[in-house]
């Protein structure tokens, strides 16, 4: 192929419009790309001046500046390129890059223009600026919302500040109310309690099977005051963290024999309290008025949920590697929908009717427990009794 037509078939191909002029601005030449970028047919471009393709003012201005050139070989855009205006055969208007050479061919001078079409790049890029612009709004909308959340934050603190401090005053408050409360109702009931052994004792020459009766009455109720009272110290104690395990050495069937004893003179006229201890050990190391506390809890409340004939076992058992306390009842047993709340404080069963009781001692139970390091479990079901369970790990 010879130079000629190679040069030819780039110019024919090229996807840039070419258009060739002479000095005086009539195209010569116009590739298939140029004549589809401004929508005219060959026959229509060539012998006619390139101004046709320009919008004014400079078409009326091109002729002059090819004059101008002509004398003072000063550019504007011969060898520089700029982005101009082109006009299309439709009378639209789209930018386009454009890039003139000059070239001198047989004693005559002709300039060779390159143009590219920048519609689809402006097209992008105010797409761009929209975008942009978008951008920066949603950035102020989400940052001006960021500020009203980081404000609504920060009064939300400050009320919860606010609520914390309240709510400690109150915790205080009522940690002083309950340990005075607890203070000041023991002096009275120990001297009912006193009153009533005097009574006691004074009746017994008159041996009234009804002063007997109302006696043991009040010793009952004074106990169950001075039970709950102890368990309202217990929990202010706790709150305000002033219990702390102190773990001795000690014996645990003796503790649990002499717990038995003492619960079986509170037990119901035909209940019976049994104890079996498993195991040759019978030494523990854990704290034993947190234990004794615990252990107390859980037989009174199987005494106070079970019925006037009611078998309550008690047992312990020591293995190699743990210590096992249980108390087991065949009292009303725990509702399923309750047992998720069973030792949040103050809070009872929903079957338990008219019998009387605070809702703290399984919390109190859980609280000592947890200060041992040991967990507590149960299974329960209604009117079928109720198996608790505390596991302790031996060191």
């Amino acid at each position: 192929m010879k130079n000629s037509e190679l040069l030819q078939a780039i110019v024919q191909n090229a996807i840039d419009g070419i258009i060739t002029i002479d000095a005086k601005g009539i195209m010569q030449h116009v590739n298939p790309s140029a004549c589809t970028l401004f929508g005219y047919a060959p026959e229509e471009l060539l012998g006619n001046n390139i101004s046709m393709l320009m919008p004014p003012p400079d078409s009326v201005q091109h002729d002059q500046y090819l004059r101008r050139y002509d004398v003072t070989h000063q550019p504007r855009i011969i060898g520089i390129g700029r982005e101009v205006t082109g006009l299309r055969s439709d009378g639209s208007k789209f930018p386009m890059k454009l890039g003139v050479s000059e070239v001198k061919y047989t004693d005559s001078t002709f300039y060779v223009g390159f143009i590219h079409d920048l519609t689809k790049q402006k097209e992008d890029t105010e797409r761009l600026k929209e975008y942009a612009l978008h951008l920066e709004e949603l950035v102020e909308v989400r940052t001006q919302t960021l500020n009203d959340t980081i404000q609504e934050l920060e009064t939300a603190k400050e009320q919860i500040s606010i609520s914390l401090e309240n709510e400690k005053e109150l915790n205080r408050l009522k940690s002083r109310f309950l340990s005075m409360a607890s203070h000041e109702f023991r002096t009275p009931l120990s001297a009912v309690l006193l009153s009533a052994s005097l009574i006691d004792k004074y009746a017994e020459p008159y041996c009234s099977n009804e002063i007997i009766k109302h006696v043991g009455k009040i010793k009952s109720s004074v106990a169950g005051l001075t039970f709950i009272l102890n368990n309202f110290l217990q929990l202010e104690k706790l709150e305000s963290g002033k219990i702390v395990a102190a773990f001795t050495t000690f014996d645990l069937r003796e503790l649990a024999e002499e717990i038995t004893e003492e619960m079986q003179l509170l037990a119901k006229s035909a209940q019976v309290i049994t104890y079996t201890h498993k195991g040759n050990e019978t030494a523990v190391a854990l704290d034993k008025n947190l234990l004794k506390n615990s252990i107390v809890n859980l037989i009174t409340n199987a005494v106070k949920y079970s019925g006037e004939n009611a078998k309550i076992e008690f047992t312990t058992e020591i293995a190699i590697h743990t210590i096992t306390v249980a108390v087991k009842d065949n009292g009303i047993g725990i509702p399923k929908e309750d047992q998720k709340y069973l030792f949040d404080a103050f809070f009872r069963a929903h079957n338990t009717g008219s019998i009387p009781g605070t809702g703290l001692g399984l919390n109190i139970v859980a609280r000592h427990v947890a200060l041992m390091d040991g967990k507590i479990t149960f299974n329960s079901n209604v009117n079928k009794g109720t198996l608790f369970t505390l596991l302790f790990n031996r060191s």
